[in-house]
């Protein structure tokens, strides 16, 4: 699983990366790919945190 740490860095470049759509770095030619990228980097994270939830609804089993 993740460390919270972890998901908070990807977080911090999907921030970086969405940012990156509305700055006066935007170049159309490289839009395409990097939102793949993007996406990408969003299921990464979306599959970090369901990982994250189910291990704790585990835990909270345990403890009922």
């Amino acid at each position: 699983m993740s460390q919270p740490n972890n998901i908070n860095k990807k977080l911090d470049e999907l921030k970086i990366k969405i940012e990156w759509f509305y700055s006066d770095d935007f170049d159309l030619s490289k839009a395409t790919k990097e939102y793949k990228n993007t996406i990408d980097l969003a299921k990464e994270i979306e599959k970090d945190l369901t990982s994250m939830k189910n291990e704790i609804k585990v835990l909270a089993e345990d403890f009922n």
